[in-house]
């Protein structure tokens, strides 16, 4: 099914390559912040407190600020909402793989957030865990759920500004590579 110009905002037709471009350097500039504080941890050897990404150690409250986290999962969600009608075909599969990603890694920051304004932890844990977080330490688990919404999303990404024609067809944006012939 074609989407027109017309049906869709100015977002995912006029400014679709421009606001994909903004929202993919804020997804790197955020995961950065987790391979840096991996990197603190198992190359460096910093204790896990001491580790807080780039931006962490000046403002240290941004690692321990559930309401931060909790925003940037908010912020990610909407974007892969926000830019979806501009996808069409196979990038269109890809974004939703991401954003289906994203919807779990949501709900798994806002159970952290709720934990921390009402001071009581899932299975009484000193401090507030997600469900996967039972399982696997939170500094690999969100590296492997940014991973997890960011592959699928660059996946779209490529094969979006590289689509067959009926994909290019049906695209209400211009972002499409052109092709000298």
């Amino acid at each position: 099914m074609a989407t027109t110009t017309a049906r869709v905002s100015p977002l995912n037709s006029r400014y679709h390559k421009a606001a994909l471009g903004v929202y993919l350097f804020i997804v790197v500039a955020h995961w950065a912040e987790h391979v840096a504080q991996a990197v603190q941890v198992y190359v460096l050897g910093w204790s896990l407190p001491e580790a807080r990404g780039v931006f962490g150690i000046p403002f240290p409250w941004l690692v321990t600020s559930e309401w931060m986290h909790y925003g940037y999962a908010l912020l990610m969600l909407a974007g892969l909402i926000m830019l979806r009608p501009g996808f069409t075909g196979r990038s269109r599969t890809w974004w939703n793989i991401s954003l289906g990603i994203q919807v779990w890694h949501h709900f798994e920051h806002l159970l952290l957030l709720i934990q921390a304004l009402a001071g009581a932890n899932l299975l009484d844990r000193p401090a507030p865990v997600s469900i996967a977080q039972l399982i696997v330490p939170r500094l690999e688990l969100h590296l492997f759920y940014n991973a997890l919404v960011f592959v699928p999303m660059v996946v779209a990404m490529l094969l979006h500004r590289r689509p067959r024609a009926d994909e290019r067809a049906a695209a209400p944006c211009r972002c499409a590579l052109s092709y000298a012939r």
